[in-house]
């Protein structure tokens, strides 16, 4: 049974998608050459191609610029108390719904910034946030 279990799972896996694959990885290999790829270790060429995982929010919060407010408003004194007691996972999801991603890029959490602006709006009540992720922004109504 070991034995037709293994060869099974090995069909799986391997056998039933090796022609698919192999294409893949020739169209792959040609955009992306393989010796490039050779400088990094394994783990450096995972954080190029995924980003960083593992993020200091509190180092995020110190890295944004604000428009139209400033660091002691109220709305941004609230945002920043609620944000910080958001599980990680939502933290994540701010963080894709401001980005377009939820990992951070491999340029490092230090040169990852973005702009919280006030939309100015006559009734910002009647405002949702929204997002520029392009260009980082957060319209955060008052």
């Amino acid at each position: 049974r070991k034995e037709f279990v293994d060869l099974y799972v090995n069909y799986v896996f391997n056998e039933s998608i090796r022609k698919p694959f192999e294409v893949f990885m020739r169209g792959f290999l040609r955009g992306c050459p393989a010796r490039k790829w050779k400088m990094f270790l394994p783990v450096e060429l995972q954080t190029v191609l995924e980003g960083y995982t593992k993020i200091d929010w509190h180092l995020l919060e110190k890295n944004v610029t604000y428009r139209q407010y400033g660091m002691l408003d109220q709305t941004i004194r609230n945002f920043w108390t609620v944000f910080h007691k958001l599980p990680e996972e939502k933290k994540k999801m701010f963080l894709a719904f401001l980005s377009g991603s939820d990992r951070i890029p491999a340029c490092g959490l230090e040169r990852f910034k973005f702009s919280i602006v006030d939309p100015q709006v006559e009734n910002p009540d009647e405002l949702y946030p929204s997002a520029n992720t392009c260009n980082r922004i957060l319209f955060l109504p008052r």
